[in-house]
């Protein structure tokens, strides 16, 4: 069974053994009918970018995945599956690079995504002992990439560098390298492939309840992804960058600007994890490095 707000027809992509229901997850009703007999709850609706506005964003990512879980509760679920991200730690000045699950989730200072994420991993953590029946899992993953999730160089410079689209398509039509300014931040990825094995281990019960890093087992560099990008990268230090990045993430800007200003805040210092519980207790194992998935990304047409 699959639940989203959007027409969906399983048959049109060859799926025979799912059946869709459209609904929204503020509608708790929707969520309870659509979940009724379900083992197992996987959550992932979340609006990212923030144009919604504060009130709408707000209603669906934590409002929503509240509503998801008291409703996989209601419905005898024995696993809650919770698509968090690294960004739920926060980008703060003392967070090491390498983080475990140990390590404390916190709200960013300015960045809507990840103050949510923070919060709901909480507020999951004090809903789960009043379920003991619901096995909780939370997968925190970095960026993910592939040929499903981000089309084209353009659209990949846009989302994960201050490239612009301009500069990937001119890079293109020029015979060299055009410079690019790329501070020198280890940046991690994975692979859409790698976060699906991950859910599946999840969905099977094959680990305890928990939250779980998960990424590739490598790191790239700014420079990395911009040499990929087909420009030439001109480094830059990190600090300068994340000081730049903190002061536009808290620039007063109007309307529903300021959650997407507050992006910025993710370039001011390194989010990178360590995966070593992933392998060790939900017996997964990342098939695909950050830079495959990065020119996996790239490979696409579209």
């Amino acid at each position: 069974m699959g639940v989203a707000r959007r027409p969906f027809d399983p048959a049109e992509h060859g799926w025979t053994k799912m059946t869709y229901r459209q609904g929204d997850v503020r509608d708790a009703e929707a969520l309870e009918a659509a979940f009724e007999g379900a083992d197992v709850v996987v959550h992932l609706a979340f609006l990212v970018t923030g144009a919604a506005g504060a009130p709408t964003t707000r209603a669906i990512n934590v409002d929503g995945t509240l509503n998801a879980f008291r409703a996989a509760a209601s419905a005898g679920a024995r696993r809650f599956v919770y698509a968090s991200s690294v960004a739920a730690y926060g980008f703060h000045a003392d967070n090491p690079v390498g983080m475990r699950e140990e390590w404390p989730t916190r709200p960013a200072d300015r960045l809507f995504y990840a103050q949510e994420k923070a919060e709901l991993e909480e507020a999951l953590a004090a809903a789960a002992p009043d379920h003991p029946e619901l096995g909780v899992y939370v997968l925190r993953p970095p960026v993910v990439l592939g040929p499903h999730v981000v089309g084209g160089k353009s659209k990949l410079a846009g989302r994960l560098l201050p490239v612009g689209r301009r500069a990937a398509r001119a890079a293109e039509r020029v015979p060299l390298p055009l410079p690019v300014l790329a501070p020198d931040l280890p940046i991690q990825l994975i692979h859409e492939a790698d976060v699906g094995s991950a859910f599946l281990q999840c969905i099977v019960g094959a680990g305890p309840p928990g939250a779980y890093n998960i990424a590739a087992d490598d790191v790239l560099t700014a420079a990395d992804i911009v040499r990929e990008l087909g420009l030439r990268p001109v480094t830059v230090g990190s600090g300068l960058l994340g000081r730049a990045a903190r002061r536009v993430a808290s620039l007063p800007v109007p309307g529903f600007l300021p959650q997407v200003t507050s992006w910025a805040e993710a370039a001011s210092h390194p989010t990178v994890v360590d995966i070593s519980k992933a392998k060790r207790e939900l017996h997964w194992q990342p098939r695909y490095s950050s830079r495959e998935a990065l020119r996996a990304t790239l490979a696409d047409p579209s």
